[in-house]
């Protein structure tokens, strides 16, 4: 991909954070910003919908979880859909770190875009080496 604007990929934390105005949430409010103008661009992986969207079920109950998915989607970000070439990418990540499959998918979306992971999910410092990230205050 020809990149002209640095490109963002937050992990579902990032949008849980932002959404619960967790500690961290201004500097992806300021990221959101700086897309909703084109200086940057923001990707989601298609699995973080799903793990918002169950996680909030969960904590808070179905009409909740829609209300978010609503949110996320209104806001100046790309979903990235699964395709062949990323199934094998987050394949290779899954089996070679110890990571989740969901978490692989999205540090597959930050390989192939070479995007700057924003999360504030301990389980990504297994993969510095590989891609480039931007860490939110971890909770406690």
């Amino acid at each position: 991909m020809r990149k002209d604007k640095e490109v963002y990929v937050f992990d579902t934390t990032a949008l849980l954070a932002f959404i619960e105005d967790e500690e961290g949430s201004e500097y992806i409010e300021n990221l959101l910003l700086r897309a909703e103008k084109e200086e940057i661009i923001v990707f989601i992986a298609f699995i973080s919908l799903t793990e918002v969207f169950y996680i909030t079920i969960q904590e808070k109950g179905e009409s909740e979880a829609i209300r978010r998915i609503k949110l996320v989607k209104s806001l100046a970000v790309r979903t990235i859909e699964s395709n062949e070439e990323l199934n094998l990418m987050a394949g290779k990540l899954k089996a070679t770190n110890r990571i989740s499959l969901a978490d692989a998918y999205i540090a597959a979306v930050c390989k192939e875009f070479d995007g700057i992971l924003v999360h504030k999910d301990p389980e990504f410092e297994r993969l510095t080496r590989l891609i480039r990230e931007y860490r939110l205050p971890y909770k406690n």
